[in-house]
């Protein structure tokens, strides 16, 4: 197995085309053609986790948090950084990060999250948008069954809980509008006049090459007419944070026991207690400040986060409890996560879960 076919599988997990513009994704130090002697799986990348790599025999670390986030312009050893990249490179360590690519999966860190909480009927917080596209071209009404197959066969017609679906619009046509027009594409380079359909149909933007290759390969002619738009909806299984709803109403200071206990908690900070039952909880893992009105909006009891910072804590306005658990706390069961999608999908070498405690912060 190569690096780059780990990275393949961890794509049907978390797709890198659903990554933030400011962050790091992808396969950061290494080559992605190398043979995988080991994967070990950390949620950070450390001198220490590379040397826990090399001592158990794993040449593909899979970190959740990019060890290079902005560019690196020398590699000296002057911080650690530099001393990790230097290490990796040195003993032929390919490090890949996966962050929020993860952050904004279904069944990403904060599914984790809502998991550990025994949350059900969840939902994103913040939807994606530009993640649904639209694909429209003309087919022979013989061969449109076929094209059709094909489509949905490569993930196209697929979104949310609709599967299948496309559209049709009879009769001739061109993307220029003159509906009178004949198609004169041919077939095998000749002219050729048919009976056409429209046909279209809707895919996550990061099926978009599989979805274009399989059209070609399917269509009868050789050369495609065909155009793709960006869809300005939301997407209701891609995005940043999640809301769901315990079982059973709790106080607020039985919800913050059971937080401190399940995330192994130093402390929480919190916003001002309030009389309010707890019900909905919305969670985002790391740094979530800027999702606080989206919690509020969503009419959430607590927002489970990290990172505040002093002004945040009023915003709450007594509408909701804000709970800062910490971002380790908040992100440290995603590695679990990752080492059980693996696990389902490799089974001729174990996948190790790194035992180093990467969280820089301890408590008094």
């Amino acid at each position: 197995m190569k690096v780059n076919d780990v990275l393949q599988l961890l794509d049907e997990l978390a797709p890198l085309s659903y990554t933030e513009d400011f962050d790091n994704t992808g396969l950061l130090v290494g080559n992605k053609n190398a043979d995988v002697t080991g994967i070990l799986v950390t949620l950070d990348t450390l001198e220490s986790v590379v040397d826990e790599a090399i001592d158990k025999n794993c040449n593909l670390i899979v970190s959740f948090h990019p060890i290079i986030f902005s560019g690196l312009k020398k590699i000296t050893g002057n911080t650690y950084v530099e001393r990790v990249v230097a290490k990796a490179i040195k003993n032929d360590i390919n490090i890949f990060s996966i962050h929020t690519a993860l952050d904004n999966a279904w069944n990403g860190v904060n599914a984790m999250i809502c998991e550990k909480l025994q949350l059900k009927n969840k939902k994103i917080l913040i939807p994606q948008t530009g993640t649904i596209k639209k694909l429209i071209t003309f087919v022979p009404v013989k061969d449109a069954e076929q094209v059709r197959n094909s489509l949905f066969a490569a993930g196209a017609g697929t979104i949310g809980n609709y599967s299948h679906c496309s559209f049709n619009i009879e009769g001739k046509g061109s993307f220029n509008g003159n509906e009178s027009s004949t198609p004169t594409i041919g077939k095998k380079g000749e002219t050729h006049f048919e009976e056409e359909i429209q046909l279209g149909v809707t895919f996550h933007k990061h099926l978009e090459t599989t979805v274009l290759q399989t059209l070609f390969k399917a269509h009868p002619y050789e050369e495609v007419a065909y155009e793709v738009t960006t869809l300005e909806n939301t997407n209701q299984h891609i995005g940043m944070g999640m809301v769901g709803e315990l079982e059973a109403e709790s106080t607020q200071e039985e919800f913050l026991q059971k937080l401190k206990e399940t995330f192994h908690c130093g402390c929480i900070r919190h916003s001002v207690k309030t009389d309010k039952p707890v019900k909905k909880i919305a969670v985002l893992g790391g740094s979530g400040s800027f999702a606080i009105d989206a919690a509020k909006s969503a009419g959430a009891d607590v927002f489970v986060t990290s990172d505040l910072k002093y002004h945040d804590f009023f915003k709450a306005e007594n509408n909701l409890l804000l709970a800062d658990i910490g971002h380790y706390e908040s992100e440290q069961y995603t590695k679990d996560l990752i080492v059980s999608f693996l696990n389902k999908k490799i089974t001729n070498f174990a996948i190790v879960l790194s035992q180093i405690n990467t969280n820089p912060i301890t408590y008094y």
